[in-house]
């Protein structure tokens, strides 16, 4: 046990020293934390007001495009020739330019800027134009528009998940499918990123002959494991870093700039006023933005994060475990990379199919397939961690949990018997045949 501790040191520290985890390290947090602070930053640094010059030669449109916290619109008498030779002047940021229509109303607009409008620009012009355009036609057709308000409706729909004691719970099926697919790759990710890791680390041993040396102080089951556990503790240290330094990092930037994540502010309406229908419309739609904050609020607390949490750090550990050691006996089993195409193949499946399947066990996360995909330890790491936002009974984690850890036991038995004949093989080619004789090689 203390030639596996010696060996598990030395890969722990020679690869927590290398630049490339130091950078690594480093460089994550700060992809991550942008990721949540750049659009919010970005999105304050957006807030300059804009002018647009409306010429509106059908007169249909006058003053009838609301202002908004970014857009003012100021109407002009002038042709569009003249409007334009003013844009530059007077730091217009574009000219919408309504021609006179053929019929009754118009049916196209042009907007001239001297750069790329925004799709938020053109997408709030339209949407003005078009429903003036609407209620001309009303009008025009005899309807009343106040009907045709009064009978559009919202229904709201609440999911309400009800425990075997009767008590009821508020579910969030979106954050739930989020959150598993989000969890469910992360895995992915890492098995694949760190037991790539052990595989090369044995073909560069095996290469360099370094292992030889090794090998006369230690047993080829000694080193493997090692090698994988070493590893393991690597990939560990560095998801762990993430998580701190990305929380610090978003930590100080709240401290830093309290006002670039503040809460949007709502605009009073009193009913006594009179108030024009857009900018009730626009009071709507800042409410609906706000229950949606409110609504996303509630949903991630109500996230049990420390099952999560506690359940991720499990199915990465004994998931990476199970796929380092059939990771390592490739690596053992062949003398360069390129041999290792024709092995790695079986090892991907699983991993690629649970992906694959991923999208319908979020449709059903308690079907058979499911179920029998979330317990078979190839793809339970991956599929289970996909299960568990929407709620796993209590057998089913247990199961998958020791079926997981007695499929690392088995896969590490297996990969032990090539290991210790493959790592001292050089220069012959091997095949699966090849390898069903070193695994039944007894002694």
């Amino acid at each position: 046990m203390n030639k596996i501790f010696l060996i598990i040191q030395r890969e722990y520290l020679t690869r927590v020293r290398k630049r490339s985890f130091i950078v690594m390290t480093i460089l994550g947090p700060i992809l991550m934390a942008a990721l949540m602070i750049l659009p919010a930053y970005f999105a304050q640094k957006s807030d300059e007001v804009h002018t647009i010059a409306v010429v509106d030669e059908s007169g249909i449109f006058y003053k009838k495009i609301p202002d908004t916290d970014n857009l003012k619109f100021t109407y002009i008498t002038e042709d569009i020739n003249a409007a334009k030779n003013k844009m530059g002047k007077e730091g217009l940021y574009a000219i919408l330019y309504i021609p006179k229509p053929a019929y009754s109303v118009p049916s196209h607009a042009m907007l001239y800027s001297d750069k790329q409008p925004s799709l938020n620009v053109q997408s709030h012009i339209r949407s003005a134009m078009e429903k003036e355009v609407e209620h001309l036609k009303l009008q025009a057709s005899g309807i009343n528009e106040d009907v045709l308000t009064s009978i559009k409706s919202d229904i709201t729909l609440a999911s309400i998940k009800m425990g075997e004691k009767g008590n009821e719970e508020k579910s969030f099926v979106e954050v739930s499918m989020v959150l598993g697919m989000v969890a469910g790759i992360l895995i992915y990710f890492f098995i694949f990123l760190f037991g790539a890791q052990v595989m090369r680390g044995v073909i560069e041993e095996k290469t360099s002959r370094i292992v030889e040396v090794i090998i006369s102080s230690v047993k080829p089951f000694q080193l493997m494991m090692g090698k994988i556990i070493g590893v393991a503790l690597v990939g560990l240290t560095q998801f762990l870093l993430w998580v701190f330094l990305t929380i610090a990092i978003m930590g100080v930037f709240k401290v830093s700039y309290p006002d670039k994540l503040s809460k949007p502010k709502t605009e009073q309406i009193m009913p006594n006023n009179r108030v024009d229908q857009t900018a009730v419309n626009t009071y709507q739609n800042k409410e609906a933005h706000l229950n949606d904050s409110l609504g996303i609020m509630e949903a991630i607390s109500s996230i049990d994060f420390g099952v999560m949490i506690g359940c991720f750090l499990f199915y990465f550990l004994f998931g990476y475990l199970l796929y380092a050691a059939l990771f390592a006996a490739v690596g053992a089993a062949v003398d360069n990379d390129a041999d290792t195409q024709q092995f790695m193949w079986p090892i991907t499946i699983p991993l690629l199919f649970s992906i694959v399947m991923a999208q319908h066990v979020v449709n059903s996360p308690d079907g058979p397939l499911a179920f029998w995909l979330s317990v078979i330890p190839f793809t339970s790491p991956i599929i289970m961690m996909i299960r568990i936002p929407f709620g796993v009974p209590f057998f089913d984690l247990i199961l998958s949990m020791v079926l997981l850890v007695l499929g690392f036991a088995g896969t590490t038995w297996l990969a032990a018997k090539i290991y210790r004949t493959g790592i001292l093989l050089y220069g012959k080619k091997v095949d699966y045949k090849e390898l069903w004789k070193w695994i039944k090689y007894k002694g």
